[in-house]
């Protein structure tokens, strides 16, 4: 049975929890921040009873899937896992940090894995023992359900990593696309278009965030409008993302964050998971 690691047990992390044990590995999740692991299990958990409601996974299917995660508190107990996939908030320097203290409690063959939206896994893999094992393998919300993975070969990794990592996340049930490591890979760099000219629209009070939702909807065929998706990821998320594309190519006018997402972090209204943000979720 494979064994990964899912560090950070927010919504993104216990998504790929929750896959990875649905593809009946077992999955050792680890997060710092007190409560996170809780609330993680927690949100599993009512994944899990959602799915069987809508007859989707049995009852059976449901307590084994459950019983291959196990709540991790030190990052020690990551050691025993063929791969480690890094859910963090997106700091390079934190990531960097993380994958060091891998490097040398994992085994010399185990792939670790980075799940950021935008960051350079080249950058990330500095410093650590044989970084022909750093991948990127960049899942997309709700990670149980959405199908792509894209897998970053960063400077240093090897196109065996590469190949390993595809095979487990098709494992997973994922359909995995290979990407250079270049800002925001391929589809967060279509993406930022997307939400960029939204809220520029928003901003010049072209319109309201519900309307624009709603055309796109109707005319576009997407099943959530910008600022429905915005809130989903959560706006400090799509904004750091936003913020670090803008970064990692010197400025590019395509990619400038907007005062607004700026407001809304500042203010505490980052989406469905503060219950308030473009919309309110009581």
């Amino acid at each position: 049975m494979t064994t990964i690691g899912v560090i950070g047990a927010g919504t993104m992390g216990a998504g790929i929890a929750y896959a990875g044990a649905l593809a009946s590995m077992r999955v050792l999740l680890h997060d710092v921040a007190p409560g996170s692991l809780e609330r993680g299990m927690t949100r599993i958990a009512d994944d899990a009873r959602k799915a069987v409601e809508k007859g989707r996974l049995s009852e059976a299917a449901s307590r084994e899937t459950l019983a291959r995660i196990t709540a991790v508190q030190e990052l020690a107990a990551l050691s025993p896992c063929d791969i480690v996939i890094e859910a963090a908030i997106e700091d390079l320097g934190l990531k960097q940090q993380l994958f060091r203290s891998l490097g040398t409690i994992c085994a010399p063959g185990a792939i670790l894995a980075t799940n950021t939206s935008s960051l350079s896994v080249t950058a990330i893999a500095a410093g650590v023992p044989h970084p022909e094992r750093v991948v990127g393998m960049h899942f997309f919300n709700p990670a149980h359900v959405m199908k792509l993975v894209e897998v970053v070969q960063g400077h240093r990794t090897s196109d065996a990593t590469v190949a390993a990592t595809r095979a487990i996340a098709e494992a997973m049930g994922k359909v995995a696309v290979s990407a250079k490591d270049t800002p925001g890979f391929i589809v967060n760099r279509v993406a930022r278009p997307y939400y960029g000219e939204a809220l520029r629209l928003l901003g010049e009070g072209v319109t309201s965030a519900e309307e624009i939702d709603r055309i796109l909807r109707l005319s576009a065929g997407f099943k959530m409008g910008p600022f429905e998706l915005m809130d989903l990821i959560g706006i400090d998320v799509n904004f750091a993302v936003t913020k670090s594309m803008y970064e990692q190519t010197f400025g590019e006018p395509r990619y400038r964050p907007h005062l607004i997402q700026q407001q809304m972090v500042n203010a505490g209204q980052l989406g469905r998971k503060t219950k308030r943000g473009f919309y309110q979720y009581p």
